[in-house]
């Protein structure tokens, strides 16, 4: 069984999620500090992959199932207006628990964003 979802991340999605998690570091809205550091646009904070895989799989198996592991880690940075794709991949299912495969590529360009990913998911 395979997942697809996809997000388009735009600015006025990260200063949401900056000013929900008190993280304003200027690598995700300030052109000059990003300029100084050889970049042209936002940098998506890396936290926020978190939540758009927690959306994903509530979405796939439903409001009332509980997330009990969820684990990620970065491949490459995400920009300001870029599609992401959060895929999943049902690798076990037994009992009332279901194991997923997770990724987060970006649709333009194809690059991998997060990967490896797995969550663990109680159904009801």
């Amino acid at each position: 069984m395979s997942l697809v979802r996809e997000q388009k991340i735009e600015l006025p999605d990260m200063i949401a999620y900056a000013g929900a998690t008190w993280d304003w570091h200027k690598l995700h809205y300030d052109a000059g500090y990003l300029r100084e550091r050889g970049l042209d646009k936002p940098v998506v904070d890396g936290q926020v992959f978190g939540a758009y895989l927690a959306i994903a799989l509530r979405e796939w198996f439903g409001p009332d199932a509980v997330i009990t592991v969820l684990s990620f880690r970065f491949k490459s940075l995400v920009f300001a207006g870029e599609t992401i794709r959060c895929v999943g991949t049902v690798v076990r299912e037994e009992a009332g628990t279901v194991d997923v495969d997770l990724r987060v590529e970006v649709v333009e360009g194809g690059r991998i964003a997060v990967a490896p990913a797995s969550a663990t998911l109680t159904l009801p």
